[in-house]
């Protein structure tokens, strides 16, 4: 059955959310409130809270709180860093702020405010993200401008003014290796993280606009989804990151998506809807799973995502604040299999393929130390790194052809 609370009875001013993952399966939750509603004369606030996953629920107190100033704006999004120590946040007014969170929740939590020198007269940024293993930070404004940064030492890798018209959404590959971002005016670009280099445009009919991107994250499957609008139906664009081509569409809701998310161990993506509505399908049969009709009654649900540890979602929007959902599907978080990869290089010498030996052996994503420096090796092709450490990844034979399965619509 169905289990659903909201973290608090109050209805605020909430504006987006986001998961801190910390050791020991420990996850806080991130909240972001505006100033100003129906009156208030609160500040911004950002405050985090603790989770507790046997009731399914946000600490009612927050562990720490951090006012924005007024000449800040209201905060716009929020992308917090692998390692669970930093985060980033936009601002209404323009420009982008960086906090450190010091302490323990035993100890006292701080929210120290940082310098963000090349951010912080940026303008609008819509969004924002953390490539997967931390050593980069991407933002995409409103004014069209693509930003990709080295973490923590910020030098600009690209700052491209025209990559689009405005953008909406980005997200980086698995390996950190990809930045696929999308544009108000539905076109969807390819970039390279590691020099900013334009890979590829996605391709898409006549009538059909890309909204949303996120790649597979399971190792097994190099893929990534778009959230698209094809006139009056929303649809999910599949493409294979060895060629950027599409390989078709599934319709896996009656209704547009405003975010879109896939789990940590690549096993469900998530849709929150503009009518406040989410689905969750499971990767492996793009069938739904989870449905929850009006979780967010009658408004946009702002950000959604997918606890890193449990099969909880936290999702939030402006009339009805932050909720966390317990999601109807397997409990168990024991997703990447670890096994043989063989690497051989092609004749050209500088771009690899993969060919999987495989067997059945697991591995929790959760268990890498946060804090350990990872760099996983390329499930896709791409130029071979010396200084690159692989983490391998097992895969039961059946999985490899389980797009075959998804009856894609051509």
């Amino acid at each position: 059955m169905e289990t659903e609370e909201a973290s608090r009875g109050e209805s605020g001013y909430v504006v987006c959310g986001s998961w801190i993952r910390r050791p020991k399966k420990v996850n806080w939750a991130i909240i972001a409130k505006a100033a100003k509603r129906r009156g208030s004369s609160s500040p911004p606030l950002l405050n985090i809270y603790s989770f507790d996953p046997i009731t399914t629920s946000l600490s009612s107190s927050p562990l720490a709180t951090h006012a924005l100033n007024e000449s800040d704006g209201d905060p716009v999004a929020i992308s917090v860093h692998p390692g669970g120590d930093y985060f980033v946040c936009s601002t209404s007014k323009g420009g982008c702020k960086l906090f450190e969170i010091a302490g323990g929740a035993t100890t006292g939590i701080t929210i120290l405010e940082k310098e963000l020198p090349p951010l912080q007269n940026a303008g609008l940024q819509k969004c924002m993200a953390f490539s997967f293993d931390g050593s980069k930070l991407a933002v995409g404004g409103v004014d069209g401008c693509l930003r990709i940064m080295d973490w923590p030492n910020l030098s600009v890798i690209l700052e491209e003014p025209k990559a689009h018209k405005s953008i909406r959404d980005m997200d980086f590959s698995l390996d950190s290796e990809f930045l696929a971002t999308t544009s108000i005016d539905g076109s969807a670009r390819i970039w390279k993280a590691e020099d900013g280099f334009p890979l590829s445009t996605l391709e898409r009919s006549g009538e059909e606009n890309i909204e949303l991107c996120r790649f597979s994250k399971d190792g097994t499957k190099p893929f990534l989804f778009c959230a698209a609008q094809r006139g009056d139906v929303p649809v999910v664009n599949v493409y294979d990151i060895s060629t950027w081509k599409k390989l078709g569409f599934k319709k896996l809701s009656r209704k547009s998506a405003s975010t879109m998310a896939v789990s940590l161990d690549g096993k469900y993506i998530a849709l929150g809807g503009k009518d406040g509505d989410i689905s969750i399908a499971e990767v492996k049969t793009m069938e739904i799973y989870h449905y929850s009709k009006r979780l967010h009654l009658g408004q946009t649900i702002a950000s959604l995502e997918f606890c890193p540890s449990e099969r909880v979602m936290l999702t939030t929007s402006s009339e009805w604040g932050e909720m966390v959902t317990k999601l109807t599907v397997p409990k168990e978080w024991k997703g990447m299999l670890v096994a043989h990869l063989s690497l051989c290089e092609s004749l050209s010498g500088r771009y690899m393929h993969y060919c999987f030996a495989c067997s059945w052996h697991q591995w929790y994503l959760h268990t890498c130390s946060s804090r350990t420096q990872i760099r996983f090796g390329s499930y896709q092709w791409g130029k071979i790194k010396e200084d690159q450490r692989l983490v391998f990844l097992e895969i039961h034979p059946r999985l490899l052809k389980d797009h075959n399965r998804w009856n894609l619509d051509l």
